[in-house]
């Protein structure tokens, strides 16, 4: 490769968000609703993204798949946010009760395959279809999802980049974090912690001290709630 010619897996230069790392996961969120809402991947489109980059990813896929360790944990900052259809959680000690939690509510896990759409300088987005086998009840469900990976300014450049805000859109509109389901969501990941009897868990309890933000809250989760529509 040529001096100056970039590399193919280099990232957009595009930055989104805060470049103070200081600054707790809330101020980190990316807002978006999506024409249709379709998010099934095809690999075979997927962005190449460097090596430290897919390190991330194949972690994060790990943890969609039920094999949690405490280094994977540690790919998000002590300040992180997690945000889906069900939990909001704005620590990391909240965050590991939710990924050791999962083997209770299911008994395997599956990935499908992912797909990079966005590679920004502060962001990685990938379509992602997940298997769940649940425990309860004789059911398997297949979700397709939009991940969005907000990245720690401080470890960008590393090889271990972590993360401030990772947000699990299942469907076109955005979450507006506010009504009777956020405020579930919320006290789900508030409780689901305190509730395990889990050393890997309780290695994160220091981690609810962080400092934090105002969940920020949108009156509605489509354009005029601030989610701009993006076809990714």
């Amino acid at each position: 490769m040529a001096s100056g010619t970039p590399s193919a897996t280099a990232d957009s230069g595009k930055v989104n968000f805060p470049t103070d790392p200081n600054l707790p996961g809330e101020h980190f969120e990316v807002r978006q609703t999506h024409p249709t809402g379709d998010f099934k991947p095809d690999p075979s489109k997927s962005i190449p993204i460097s090596k430290p980059r897919k390190e991330l990813l194949d972690d994060i896929i790990a943890l969609y798949e039920m094999k949690p360790t405490i280094r994977r944990v540690e790919r998000y900052t002590p300040d992180c946010v997690y945000n889906d259809q069900f939990v909001y959680a704005n620590d990391r000690y909240k965050m590991a009760g939710q990924w050791f939690g999962l083997p209770k509510l299911f008994k395997a896990a599956k990935s499908h395959g992912y797909q990079v759409v966005t590679n920004d300088r502060d962001l990685i987005q990938f379509r992602h279809e997940e298997e769940w086998h649940f425990k309860i009840i004789p059911k398997i469900a297949t979700t397709n999802a939009l991940v969005s990976l907000s990245l720690d300014p401080g470890s960008i450049d590393s090889d271990f980049i972590r993360v401030k805000y990772h947000k699990d859109q299942a469907n076109d509109k955005d979450y507006s974090n506010e009504g009777l389901g956020a405020t579930f969501k919320k006290w789900q990941a508030d409780n689901v912690a305190k509730y395990m009897d889990s050393p890997e868990v309780e290695h994160f309890k220091a981690d609810q001290r962080v400092g934090k933000t105002e969940r920020k809250t949108y009156g509605t989760g489509k354009k005029e709630g601030d989610a701009p529509v993006k076809d990714l």
